[in-house]
């Protein structure tokens, strides 16, 4: 007797007898995921979680898990026939993801909350819900891939706009064994959209999230004086000798790297925030050049190489410090299993405690992992 054929999720039978929970956030791109594999006869089961008091004023409409996504959800399982939940993920969320978000930006850094949720949430919590449900494997409308080498590897998305690597560094090899990514290998969102369409789904045209989930507007300052009250204490803006050139009305309002809106026009040449000091309450600005690093240190690095992190004096890499930026040539070396010091070989401006920088193949398309930035950029 023959061996039974891999199925498209990679299990050794049929699809009605693989049972695969798929993370539903009420987008296009959860609700195909959810209405293909149902179609090519799986056993689904959709969870969708709240992550937030929707009647509170960190809700927004149309922002992510929020109550009209989860309706959206809802009405993709029923028109597609398989189950759906909804878990109630408030506390988990506000403890794990929205409480560092607040502390990281009074303490001068600038967090990446996305990438928290999943690895505190989405790929923990929810992961273990999964197998509670006797699932083989969780779904998600992730752009990125996972492919199969010496163990489960991470991999870019074949749409480099679409990529969302950035935001998944931190997925360990174990959660990789678990977890399939059916949109990877798409060629463009519109072929999602094609799909919504296809199977006649209500969100087929809804438009992508673009902000934080709880972030009204992307109004971060907002936010963080409704959790931390009196956070927003003025101060002075000085350059980087101690000259006072202005005023602020709270450290929280900047980022490294900004220059709009510092109200310290008609001083010459264009001035960039280059330093915050939350303690002294002082934005430090300075010309363009200060913002340049070639040194950056990591923490919590999660690795996902063949061999192991500290099995080499060094690794030559490319690294993102931005979502938005191509990988960068750089040398990491280790410290410690968790540790590193990179050294970029042309260097980037605007990095800032708190961000994620990524490891990827020199060529290809493989994430090796990545760490946390930790007491700002080192020069």
């Amino acid at each position: 007797m023959l061996d039974q054929p891999l199925n498209s999720l990679g299990f050794a039978k049929a699809p009605a007898d693989t049972r695969v929970v798929v993370a539903m956030s009420g987008g296009v791109d959860s609700s195909v995921v959810a209405a293909q594999l149902a179609e090519q006869g799986y056993d689904v089961v959709g969870v969708t979680l709240q992550l937030y008091d929707h009647g509170a004023a960190l809700a927004k409409k149309g922002a992510c898990c929020a109550g009209r996504d989860i309706h959206d959800a809802a009405r993709v399982a029923e028109k597609m026939g398989f189950p759906h939940y909804v878990l109630d993920y408030e506390n988990t969320f506000r403890e794990a993801v929205i409480e560092e978000f607040a502390d990281a930006y009074l303490a001068g850094a600038t967090p990446v909350p996305c990438i928290r949720c999943n690895e505190r949430v989405k790929f923990k919590d929810l992961l273990a819900t999964a197998r509670d449900l006797n699932a083989d494997c969780m779904a998600t409308g992730h752009y990125i891939q996972r492919k199969v080498g010496l163990g489960p590897e991470l991999h870019m998305a074949t749409d480099s706009n679409r990529d969302q690597s950035y935001f998944l560094f931190s997925t360990t090899s174990e959660q990789l064994s678990y977890l399939r990514f059916p949109l990877g290998h798409l060629a463009s969102k519109a072929e999602t959209r094609a799909l919504a369409a296809k199977y006649g789904l209500s969100v087929a045209d809804k438009p992508d999230s673009q902000d934080i989930c709880f972030v009204p507007n992307g109004n971060y300052a907002a936010v963080i004086e409704k959790l931390r009250p009196g956070s927003a204490e003025p101060g002075d803006i000085i350059d980087t000798a101690g000259n006072i050139l202005g005023h602020h009305r709270g450290v929280i309002h900047y980022t490294i790297g900004q220059r709009k809106g510092l109200g310290i026009g008609g001083l010459g040449d264009p001035l960039y925030v280059v330093r915050l000091d939350p303690g002294a309450r002082h934005v430090i600005v300075g010309p363009r050049e200060a913002l340049s690093t070639r040194t950056i240190p990591l923490r919590e690095i999660n690795w996902l190489g063949d061999a192991p992190f500290t099995s080499r004096d060094e690794w030559h890499l490319g690294v993102k410090v931005r979502s938005t930026r191509p990988p960068r040539p750089a040398v990491i070396r280790p410290i410690s299993a968790t540790e590193a010091m990179v050294e970029l070989l042309d260097p980037e401006d605007g990095v800032s405690a708190g961000q994620a920088c990524v490891f990827y193949a020199p060529e290809g398309s493989r994430v090796f992992g990545g760490g946390w930035i930790w007491k700002g950029s080192v020069g």
